[in-house]
């Protein structure tokens, strides 16, 4: 276990090289942090945490620069996240609070946690599975064929075009949108099947195939759409910090595209308000063993609707990117809990 004045020299050189991109040596700490002791115990210090890990020399004659282990015992510490101010919260609840529908939300959550941290940002939809049964529609395109719209808890909608073979009677159509809803409104998407399956049974055996066709339609739209589970934004923020991958930034960037790779660095249970930092090699893709992943995740209350997050190299403003990817997923759970 460390001590105090050594942990304050950490600190001290993961915030200056963060800043400055520069080995640091122990003048330079003296110069710029109040340590209050001499060059020469500094030395010691930088000695006793370069052998235990926390620190290593990039090369001969250099400063010193953190390393991963380095990293984590600073994030572990961290006595306090950088909190966003008056205007920043400002900005980000006028930004969002803009959003018309569920869409609007996820790409305006990305593009403004990529503009805040200057990093990757990475947003998933709130999973179907989760939501519950807000409205059902049913609306007539022609005479035989229907749009059928179905509206989630977390604003998400989903729509469906049906055949019904000939033309319903408007007060079939209302009978089938009344019981609909009755039937599941405010159920959980994964136990609707189970609420609406023997729903023809209840009209007239000349209107079954009718509500059976909607029935099975409606069915349709529960079925998630893995490709529309992931945002992703500020990918070009990477390429000046090409340099701190290793080797190259093109199998980086190759693993970001890839969204069970994203998805599995956003974790799975990650509550709202509890944050999850992975540094370097911590991460499971070894293309991501330089980089750093800030993750939590939102949705109303206490419950996890989704994740978000950025991926960054492992050097960044750990309480500063943290304080941003809380905020942003406070107010967007909030923006849900309104819904």
């Amino acid at each position: 276990m460390l001590d105090e004045r050594k942990l304050a020299v950490l600190r001290a050189i993961v915030e200056d090289y963060v800043h400055t991109e520069e080995p640091v040596g122990s003048k330079a700490l003296v110069d710029r942090h109040h340590l209050g002791v001499s060059s020469a115990t500094v030395r010691n210090d930088m000695a006793a945490l370069e052998d235990e890990g926390y620190i290593a020399q990039p090369h001969t004659s250099a400063g010193r620069i953190p390393t991963d282990k380095g990293y984590r015992l600073f994030v572990d510490r961290l006595s306090t996240i950088k909190p966003m101010s008056g205007a920043e919260r400002r900005a980000i609840s006028t930004f969002l609070e803009g959003a018309v529908d569920l869409d609007d939300v996820v790409n305006r959550t990305v593009r403004l946690l990529s503009q805040l941290t200057r990093q990757v940002a990475v947003v998933q939809y709130p999973t179907l599975s989760r939501s519950t049964v807000r409205h059902v529609e049913l609306v007539l395109l022609s005479t035989t064929r229907l749009l059928i719209v179905l509206i989630t808890s977390t604003g998400r909608v989903e729509q469906r075009v049906v055949d019904v073979g000939k033309a319903p009677e408007d007060a079939l159509l209302g009978d089938v949108r009344a019981r609909l809803n009755a039937a599941v409104m405010g159920a959980r998407l994964a136990e609707v099947q189970s609420l609406v399956v023997d729903l023809p049974e209840a009209f007239a055996p000349d209107d079954q195939p009718i509500v059976a066709s909607i029935v099975s339609a409606f069915l349709e739209t529960l079925v998630e759409r893995p490709e529309e589970r992931i945002a992703v934004s500020g990918t070009a923020n990477l390429i000046p910090l090409g340099h701190e991958f290793h080797s190259s930034i093109r199998p980086v960037l190759e693993a970001l595209e890839e969204h069970v790779v994203l998805l599995r660095l956003l974790g799975e249970s990650t509550a709202p308000s509890r944050l999850t930092v992975r540094i370097g090699h911590e991460n499971p893709y070894a293309e991501l063993a330089a980089a750093s992943v800030v993750a939590t995740g939102y949705g109303p209350g206490d419950e996890t609707l989704a994740h978000l997050g950025v991926v960054g190299p492992t050097r960044m403003d750990y309480p500063g990117t943290m304080g941003a990817v809380r905020a942003v997923a406070r107010y967007v759970s909030q923006i849900l809990a309104e819904e």
